[in-house]
């Protein structure tokens, strides 16, 4: 084999992986901590208006999403697919909560209809992730 074999277990991949590894790290820390400051700016503006409104508080839950994201990953070294579907749910509602007033019917029904799409793709995921963890039961149990 040659020294820049690029086959899935070859020398490239293997002498590669660990600045994938650490890439990966590095960004979620940046992601998390600029969710943070995100979040404190959220706060600061509501304390200086000294009024809440439910858009703030699905934003702040947004921001609450992305760290337990954050964290899955540091905690399980994966992110599960139904968190970043929950984080768009979130997004989408905050959407219709915010601008449903304003929004034309067609433009309602089509976010509304995102987010059972969403929901049954979340859904499906835990399903799988169930079926995946019943799996590996019956192979420990051989």
């Amino acid at each position: 084999m040659d020294d820049y074999d690029i086959k899935p277990n070859g020398r490239v991949n293997r002498g590669l992986h660990w600045t994938t590894k650490v890439s990966e790290k590095f960004l979620l820390a940046i992601i998390g901590g600029l969710t943070m400051i995100a979040a404190g700016e959220q706060i600061w503006m509501m304390y200086e208006k000294w009024t809440v409104q439910l858009g703030d508080l699905f934003l702040l839950f947004i921001y609450a999403e992305v760290v337990g994201m954050v964290g899955a990953f540091y905690a399980s070294h994966r992110i599960p697919v139904t968190i970043p579907i929950i984080i768009a749910i979130t997004a989408l509602c905050r959407l219709v909560v915010l601008h449903s007033k304003d929004m034309a019917a067609m433009q309602l029904l089509a976010e509304t209809g995102a987010i059972a799409v969403l929901a049954a793709a979340a859904y499906l995921m835990s399903l799988k992730d169930k079926l995946s963890l019943e799996k590996e039961r019956l192979r420990d149990d051989k």
